[in-house]
């Protein structure tokens, strides 16, 4: 898939998937814009994909904060001018029952994951309206069904996947498509976070696995290939799509007595 000099901008880039994604897009000839809250994971980002050989920008950014995301938007057109796809990745997780979550934690997490959406693409709008451009959230199959302890995790990826439909339709007759990608358990950014947290990282690594057709959760690469075909032309007939990625989780063990 060809995207030779297409302007990506990718929010939460400075690690997991949305830096694998990013990586995807650099070999596809995009160039880039790194946004992330950690400044330091956006540029170790923009090396690798210069490593590749092509051209990356980094930018410090909070997608809870307007003035932040407007700074980004201004920095972007200042160095390349126009903006072919947003790739709305930058999300939290709180994993907490709703009581014994505090108000700020709640707050914060719809801000970010949500909220962070709602700001990246009004701002960026107008950039991809001259573009006929794209956008692409990150949802999760937990926008489908639920597990325990992220009861407002669960509540944003249901929001991302109605709000990426409402947004396809608002914005098809402009030429703009949206659509989400909803992945299964991934080894990176908060599963890898979760995992690391258990007494055998391995051994819950693994477990999670068999919850999964495929007997393996998937790798943060296979999710950025998604990315790279929805921005691509060969999706051009795709928006208003919520795309799972999720190795047939829920499908891996037979069902229990």
């Amino acid at each position: 898939m060809n995207l030779q000099e297409r302007v990506v901008v990718i929010t939460g880039a400075g690690a997991g998937i949305g830096r694998a994604s990013a990586l995807e897009f650099a070999r596809a000839g995009a160039r880039l814009v790194i946004a992330d809250i950690n400044a330091a994971g956006a540029e170790e980002t923009v090396k690798q994909i210069e490593a590749l050989g092509r051209q990356a920008l980094a930018v410090k950014a909070d997608v809870a904060d307007p003035s932040s995301v407007e700074h980004l938007v201004e920095e972007t057109l200042k160095t390349f001018g126009r903006v072919h796809v947003l790739f709305n990745d930058a999300a939290i997780q709180v994993n907490k029952t709703i009581e014994d979550t505090t108000i700020e934690e709640w707050n914060r997490e719809m801000a970010v994951n949500l909220g962070g959406i709602f700001l990246c693409s009004k701002f960026f709008l107008p950039a991809l309206r001259r573009t006929k451009g794209c956008i692409i959230n990150m949802a999760s199959v937990n926008g489908f069904f639920v597990e325990p302890l992220c009861a407002g995790y669960c509540a944003t990826k249901g929001g991302i996947i109605a709000l990426t439909k409402a947004m396809a339709i608002d914005h098809g007759k402009e030429g703009i498509r949206v659509n989400c990608i909803c992945p299964g358990y991934i080894d990176a950014g908060l599963a890898w976070g979760y995992f690391e947290a258990q007494p055998d990282p391995a051994a819950a690594r693994a477990a999670a696995g068999k919850l999964h057709a495929l007997w393996r959760i998937g790798k943060p690469e296979e999710v950025g290939r998604v990315a790279v075909f929805l921005a691509s032309d060969d999706a051009a007939f795709m928006t208003g799509s919520a795309v799972v990625v999720d190795g047939g989780f829920g499908s891996g063990l037979p069902p229990q007595n």
